[in-house]
């Protein structure tokens, strides 16, 4: 008879249809907050640079919004392994909070170096939140719907980013990008409904050996606690800082790790650096300043439907091909936009090339999250999220570099095209998550007479 280690079992295990709804309805609110804060910068990049006290230029408009992505460098990778250590509940509610309080820092901060010390603090909270929730949302999900459920959550960026981009459409010019901001603050008045509702990891619990709590959690939530009863906890290694790179840079996985960093690099390099330019881009093209921030809304719009419709399609069809065809028609939609079309051609292109970009990196998350097992699963989210900030802090910069250079705007449209491209071109090279998790399934097997 076949004894299945417990994070098989864990993996194989589907929750009830109000508890998965529960975790990702809270996660996709924390994600929201998130977008809000990260797609502000770019609502607000027209109005800094026409700010008569600051009087700033690109290369410093670029700087300023590279802060908060480079505190997310370093929250990405020291928070989210704090999670798998102490929690997710803890550490995802800590994180909402320091990066809402940040808001209200940057909202009143008296110059740019103020500006930007309380973006890099909001960034440190940031690194975390996506990889917590990114562990809490797959843990949840029936493993049939993980890449759909995933999306949905993580859909919740790009409709924070729009709704920085719509509140900047009404209220920018007639109170000032400042109010703007400190509406990233709001967050904080959701603190106590997550302190309420969310569950911690179950995951998390058995490996703790907290079995108790554990069981009454799933009690309360409606999970048979006999699903991961009988396993046995020895076949689970314990969360440790050792079992985590055990974990990631395993001989199976190393490559694969490898090219995940590279693909997360080359796709946040295109989410940034269009977030952050695309309206200063369209009006380059002859634009005013409310079409242009229309045109973001309709970027990060289309980004959040686009990335539910694609992990519809990657739970049907496979998350790796997927996201490369989701990549190629990016890269193709982002070039177009050098074409200079009528308005609505325009628009069209701009929905494609969100759909092509933060709407596939949507599901490339949950790619890595399901790509390495329970108690290695938000390190490796995060580390693959903090080796993006790289590229996040690298999209503002490229568009800053070409403006001040008074380099052609097509140019900008090329740089991220073809960051896209290298992003297709690294997934393709990646394995398949599902054949890694059936060796390392196979291996916890044993055969009794």
């Amino acid at each position: 008879m076949a004894a299945i280690s417990e994070s098989a079992q864990l993996r194989s295990f589907n929750p009830p249809s109000r508890t998965t709804y529960l975790v990702l309805v809270l996660c996709f609110l924390t994600i929201v907050a998130e977008g809000y804060d990260i797609g502000v910068m770019g609502t607000i990049v027209p109005s800094l640079l026409s700010d008569p006290v600051w009087k700033l230029t690109p290369m410093e408009i670029g700087a300023m919004g590279s802060a908060a992505l480079f505190g997310t460098l370093f929250g990405s990778y020291f928070i989210s392994v704090i999670s798998d250590l102490v929690g997710r509940k803890l550490l995802l509610i800590s994180c909402v909070a320091l990066f809402s309080l940040s808001m209200l820092g940057a909202a009143w901060a008296p110059t740019p170096f103020v500006f930007s010390v309380s973006r890099f603090i909001g960034g440190l909270g940031l690194g975390g939140v996506i990889s917590a929730a990114a562990a809490l949302t797959v843990e949840y999900s029936p493993s049939a719907k993980r890449n759909l459920n995933f999306a949905l959550m993580y859909s919740g960026y790009s409709l924070g980013a729009l709704l920085s981009a719509v509140i900047g459409i009404f209220f920018v010019q007639s109170h000032g990008w400042r109010f703007v901001v400190a509406l990233g603050a709001s967050p904080l008045l959701a603190l106590p409904l997550l302190v309420w509702l969310l569950p911690e990891s179950l995951d998390f619990l058995l490996a703790k050996g907290r079995e108790t709590q554990a069981k009454t959690l799933a009690q309360r939530l409606g999970i048979d606690s006999s699903v991961f009863q009988r396993a046995s906890r020895s076949a689970a290694p314990k969360p440790s800082l050792g079992a985590v790179f055990r974990e990631v840079f395993s001989p199976q996985n190393f490559w694969a790790t490898v090219c995940l960093w590279v693909a997360q690099v080359a796709a946040v390099l295109v989410i940034y650096g269009l977030g952050t330019w695309l309206p200063q881009l369209m009006r380059k093209l002859g634009y005013d300043l409310g079409s242009s921030l229309s045109f973001l809304a309709v970027f990060m719009l289309s980004s959040a439907l686009g990335g539910i419709l694609i992990g519809q399609i990657s739970d049907r069809l496979g998350a790796r091909k997927t996201i490369v065809a989701g990549y190629i028609i990016g890269a193709l939609a982002v070039c177009g936009l050098t074409l200079k079309g009528s308005l609505v051609f325009n628009y069209a292109l701009v929905a494609l090339a969100g759909f092509g970009s933060i709407g596939v990196a949507m599901v490339q998350l949950g790619f890595i999250a399901n790509f390495y097992r329970a108690h290695a699963r938000a390190s490796a989210t995060g580390w693959a999220v903090g080796i993006g900030r790289f590229g996040a802090m690298s999209g503002p910069m490229v568009g800053a570099y070409l403006a001040a250079h008074n380099i052609e705007v097509q140019w900008n449209f090329y740089a991220f095209a073809a960051s896209a491209l290298v992003a297709a071109l690294a997934i393709a090279l990646t394995g398949d998550p599902q054949s890694r998790t059936a060796r390392v399934d196979s291996s916890s097997v044993s055969l009794e007479g």
